[in-house]
């Protein structure tokens, strides 16, 4: 039986100081379930003191660099999260692909390098709304998550938590059907066990995102093949973060 985990990626908003008045005032409304993985992927400004008064909230970061040091202005590397802690980092989301140019390669450099640390990336894949569209889904995500994985051991990539989002359905209102969700999250799963083979397939955590909210969230996790929501807007509001993470399965 997989865990169910549901991150908040708070992408660039929030100060730091209605960061920390936000998680002093939903962690301990979170309902502690050894089931539910509840995190909240902030700006890495303020891991730091989130970190500090987080208790039942998995404080995650967004991103990080795959060195271990060096001159790279501006990038928080690996050695600075394990510093604080911090267990779960979000790479390869479509705005860094998209906006800031990372490659499939430079992710698959982040992955092994939090693997490395043991801490657990949760690697993001998804489609435009015109490869959608033109029926190139599968491939599309195929090819993101055979890069993404490339040169990655069998023991390491069940750590790893697969994030399908696909681009049309982020911030757009759009939301992919429970049922399209889960078709294309059993063909990621499908793709790993190719891969690799069933038994880490079996094993490892597939999440969907795309305008996920607490009215959703049930129909969406109770799909075979979808193991919790990385959440965007719904995740910046504190009623509506507690509905996703206490959502009733």
């Amino acid at each position: 039986m997989r865990k169910k985990i549901i991150v908040g990626n708070w992408k660039m908003f929030k100060t730091n100081s209605q960061a920390i008045e936000f998680i002093k005032t939903v962690d301990s409304k979170v309902k502690v379930n050894k089931d539910i993985i509840a995190g909240i992927a902030v700006p890495s400004i303020m891991l730091s003191d989130v970190q500090k008064v987080a208790k039942n909230i998995v404080i995650s970061a967004q991103n990080c660099y795959f060195e271990k040091e060096g001159a790279f202005t501006g990038e928080i590397s690996v050695p600075m999260l394990q510093d604080l802690k911090i267990k779960y980092v979000v790479i390869g989301h479509s705005e860094r692909r998209d906006i800031f140019g990372e490659t499939d390669e430079m992710i698959n450099n982040k992955a092994k390098s939090l693997l490395a640390a043991n801490i657990t990336p949760i690697l993001c894949c998804g489609e435009s709304l015109e490869t959608y569209e033109s029926g190139k889904t599968i491939a599309w995500v195929k090819n993101q998550i055979t890069k993404g994985f490339a040169g990655i051991a069998e023991q390491d990539a069940k750590k790893i938590v697969i994030a399908y989002e696909p681009i049309w359905a982020i911030g757009t209102g759009k939301v992919a059907t429970p049922q399209i969700a889960q078709n294309v999250c059993k063909e990621i799963r499908d793709i790993i066990k190719g891969i690799y083979n069933q038994e880490v397939a079996n094993e490892i955590l597939i999440q969907y995102g795309g305008s996920v909210k607490p009215e959703n969230i049930k129909d969406i996790l109770d799909q075979a093949d979808i193991d919790g929501a990385l959440v965007g807007g719904a995740s910046l509001i504190e009623d509506s973060y507690l509905g996703l993470v206490n959502y009733k399965g």
